[in-house]
């Protein structure tokens, strides 16, 4: 049985934009917490619809995309 991804993407919800399932949270909104240099628990603060499982489902899901896309033939 596959295991349920942590986002949704949705015509009918932010016109598709990739989501935390069951949230309107876009899962870019965790990146850009990132990329800008604050912690999980800081994103986690502003979006408590998110649970801390899902984002880091979703953090480990986007590892895992990456390391089997640099593993494909060039």
């Amino acid at each position: 049985m596959k295991k349920k991804s942590a986002v949704k993407v949705d015509p009918e919800i932010l016109s598709g934009t990739p989501c935390f399932s069951g949230t309107r949270v876009p899962v870019r909104a965790l990146l850009d917490y990132i990329e800008g240099g604050d912690t999980l628990d800081e994103f986690l603060d502003q979006y408590p619809t998110v649970p801390r499982k899902q984002a880091v489902a979703f953090l480990e899901e986007s590892v895992d995309a990456i390391v089997k896309k640099s593993l494909l033939p060039a």
